[in-house]
Order: C-alpha cells, then sequence, then structure tokens
C-alpha cells in the first residue's frame, strides 16, 4: 500500500497502567466515533511464546489471531505485527479512526514511532489514569516481572519509572471517575505533567472547566474521515407559539472532548525532542492541596563525592523527579537524572553543547540549539543544574539545603577546571565507564 494511503488512516494510540481507565477511555472513543475500531495486542501470553491480537468495534470482536515472539520478547512481537494489521485495516477502508489500545506496561512513545515509521499518521496519544492512583504507582518501585508485566525476559523496568513515562510523554489525559481521588491526587497529577490537556471519560468536558456548550448533531460520518461537527447558527424568525418541538431521537451524538483530542494531531518528533534531558519542559515552580514542586537552578557543578553519597536522601525526598546536571570531574557530559518509586537513574545524555566546537553545532536539532540560547552562561555555556522535585509533604527547605551541600565549595570552586578533573570520580558504576 502506498504512504499517500496509509497516511489517510488516522490512528489514535491509548495506553497506561491503569488498565481499568484505559478500557473505559478506549470504549468512550468507539462509543463516540461511529466506524472506529480497536487493535489490542495483549503480551500477557508471552510466556506461551505468543501474543493475541484483536480486532474490535463497539459491536464485538471482529478478527482475532496470534503473533509469535521475536527474539523471546514480546514487545517485539508488537512492533512487528502492528504495521502490518494498520496496512490491512487501511486497505479494508470504511474506518474513520483506529485505536491502538497498548497493553498494560506498552510505553506510547515507541509505539507512536513505530506507527509514524511505518507510514501513518498519528492523530492522538492518549494515557489513561486513575487520579486515585497516581501516587501507589509512582510510588512503586516493584520490578514489572513481579506483576508480569514484563514485555520480556530482559525487562528490568520498575512500575513507577513505566507509569512516570506513560503520563509524561502523551500531551492528553483521559481521567478514569474516580470517587477515592481527592484534591491532593489530582493536584499531584496536575503538577507532574502541567501542560497535559485532561479529559474526563465520563463527561468528556476538559477537566476544570464549565461543561461544554451543546453543540449541533454531527453530519454522516464519512468513510474515509473523521465525524465532521456542523456549526450551530441562530434563527431569527420568530418561535411559534405552542409547545416546542421535541429534538430528532435519530441524531448522532456530538463527539466528546475525548474524541476530537484522539483526532486533533501529534508531532512524534517534536514529543520525542520534549522529552530529552537537555531541552525537556519541565514542571514549573508549585504548591497547592498539600503537594508542591521545587525547581532547582545552579551553575556550579556538584562534587562527586558528596552528591553521591546524597543520593538515596535525594531520590527519597520526592515522589518523582527529573532534570539535568553536571559533575566536577565531567565538565563536558550532559547528565540525566531520572527518579521515581525510590529508584534512582542517572545516564549520560550526550555532551553539554558548550563542550562542542562551532562546526558541530550545525549537526545538533534547532529545539536543542534554541533552549542552550536561552539558558546560556557566559562562562559556562549551557552547563547548568536544573532539577525538579514534585511529591505530597516535600521538605521544600530541607531538599535545597541537602542540594547546596553538594555543590563544590567556594575554595574549590575558584581552583579551577584543573582540579575538578582530579577529584574522585564516584559515579563510574552508575555510568557503566
Amino acid at each position: 500500500m502506498s504512504g499517500p494511503d496509509r497516511r489517510a488512516l488516522p490512528v489514535a494510540i491509548v495506553g497506561g497502567l491503569h488498565a481499568d481507565a484505559r478500557r473505559a477511555a478506549v470504549a468512550r472513543l468507539l462509543a463516540d466515533v461511529p466506524g472506529s475500531v480497536v487493535l489490542h495486542h495483549d503480551l500477557a501470553t508471552a510466556a506461551a511464546g505468543t501474543v493475541v491480537r484483536t480486532v474490535r468495534d463497539a459491536t464485538g470482536v471482529l478478527f482475532a489471531g496470534e503473533a509469535p515472539l521475536v527474539n523471546d520478547c514480546a514487545c517485539c512481537a508488537l512492533r512487528e505485527d502492528l504495521v502490518p494489521e494498520l496496512a490491512r485495516l487501511a486497505d479494508a477502508g470504511g474506518t474513520p479512526l483506529v485505536v491502538v489500545e497498548l497493553w498494560d506496561s506498552v510505553e506510547p512513545k515507541a509505539m507512536a514511532e513505530v506507527v509514524t515509521a511505518g507510514g501513518f499518521t498519528v492523530t492522538g496519544v492518549i494515557t489513561a489514569v486513575d487520579p486515585a492512583l497516581v501516587l501507589p504507582y509512582l510510588g512503586n518501585g516493584d520490578d514489572l516481572a513481579e506483576g508480569g508485566l514484563a514485555a520480556a525476559a530482559t525487562d528490568r523496568r520498575t512500575v513507577a519509572d513505566t507509569f512516570a513515562r506513560q503520563l509524561e510523554y502523551a500531551p492528553v489525559l483521559a481521567l478514569a471517575d474516580s470517587r477515592e481521588a481527592d484534591g491532593e491526587d489530582r493536584e499531584l497529577l496536575a503538577q507532574l505533567h502541567p501542560t497535559a490537556r485532561r479529559v474526563p471519560i465520563g463527561d468528556g468536558a476538559p477537566a476544570g472547566a464549565s461543561p461544554e456548550t451543546p453543540e449541533s448533531p454531527t453530519s454522516p460520518t464519512s468513510p474515509t474521515g473523521p465525524p465532521t461537527v456542523s456549526t450551530t447558527t441562530t434563527s431569527t424568525t420568530p418561535k411559534a407559539s405552542g409547545p416546542s418541538t421535541p429534538p430528532t431521537p435519530f441524531a448522532p451524538p456530538t463527539p466528546s472532548a475525548l474524541a476530537r483530542e484522539a483526532l486533533a494531531g501529534f508531532d512524534v518528533e517534536a514529543a520525542a525532542a520534549a522529552q530529552h534531558p537537555a531541552c525537556a519542559l519541565l514542571p514549573a515552580e508549585a504548591d497547592a492541596h498539600g503537594v508542591a514542586t521545587l525547581v532547582w537552578r545552579r551553575r556550579r557543578p556538584f562534587h562527586p563525592e558528596r552528591l553521591y553519597a546524597a543520593l538515596e536522601d535525594l531520590t527519597c525526598a520526592a515522589a518523582r523527579s527529573r532534570g539535568r546536571f553536571w559533575l566536577a570531574d565531567r565538565a563536558d557530559t550532559l547528565l540525566h537524572w531520572d527518579a521515581a518509586g525510590g529508584a534512582l537513574c542517572v545516564e549520560g545524555a550526550g555532551p553539554w553543547l558548550a563542550s562542542l566546537p562551532d562546526a558541530a553545532w550545525d549537526l545538533v536539532p534547532p529545539v536543542r540549539r534554541a533552549a542552550a540560547a536561552l539558558d546560556w552562561h557566559p562562562e559556562h555555556g549551557d552547563r547548568c543544574q536544573h532539577l525538579v522535585f514534585t511529591s505530597p509533604g516535600l521538605d521544600r527547605d530541607g531538599l535545597e539545603r541537602l542540594l547546596e551541600s553538594c555543590l563544590l565549595t567556594d575554595a574549590e570552586y575558584a581552583a579551577g577546571r584543573a582540579a575538578w578533573q582530579r577529584l574522585p570520580s564516584a559515579f563510574d558504576h552508575l555510568l557503566e565507564v
């Protein structure tokens, strides 16, 4: 099938470890976009050597089949099988929207990139969330394998870090109607991903917004595109006296906010850039409903031994922390900080741009150059500490004191970079040197 034909098939990705919320979001999309179908790969059967694939619409299962494992990896089998199945649906025609419902621990970033590389158009990425479960999942440091959620024998991810990436990648969060959720739960969600559009699954109105103004019925669904919403106009003809005319009982429903978000469009390259530690759009300072976000920025490098000694306390200080930092003995390496569930991942994310020759800048993506320019320092360039901590009950003062104690002292800083290079390299084993 040709590329242009593939691009005509809208594909929305819905994922999330909160399985009940995810299924509710998918059911809502099936109901709100007539003719839409759901493609789902169940990886729970991977231990038996296969992945079960189903295609269903609002009436039930249309097709079912199996895909063999690839290199003993269920997620790899999903990647190999996904694009051919989308091509088959595109060839059949008449589908206004394909919803790819991801299995519990599958992360949307990888699948959005697979779909796009296959020549299809991702029109939306949605993570379904139960607000009452955000903190329990973010604090769960168990390996996915312990809960039968690993996608491969080599999968060493935890529940917390997987949930964090699912949550932070998607521009749209579909919120389950949870009676157990309180103001703290919702505030935690808002601070973790402040730029996300939050849409309740139940009524389709954006979270925190007034109810949507009723729109006129949709026009009949086109076999090659999403439903079209007609414009409501006000009549100037005087109303006749007498009882009002009852509404037509056969009018199709107005698309919900969730359906509109699934078809709104999605930029895979921009989403990937937004996740890169060098230019990630991190949360801002906040403090409400018992939840706080501390944004800590400094220009002085960390002393490697003192920071290493403080890692456990820093990791456990917040439900979620992330950002970028630099060590005095590694002045040219941008380091990524990613902590959730009491576990910390530290890894190199390439060089700071200030360490590159001018000729190499042309090889750097524009978004990275722009982020560096906005944060440029005359002495250190784009090198900086930019760490963000979000949690209920956050001890801001204690956390700031601990972070400050890990920086070079005035005397150490004044000694200069040649002296910094001779400091003990406490992070060698973490960075697999």
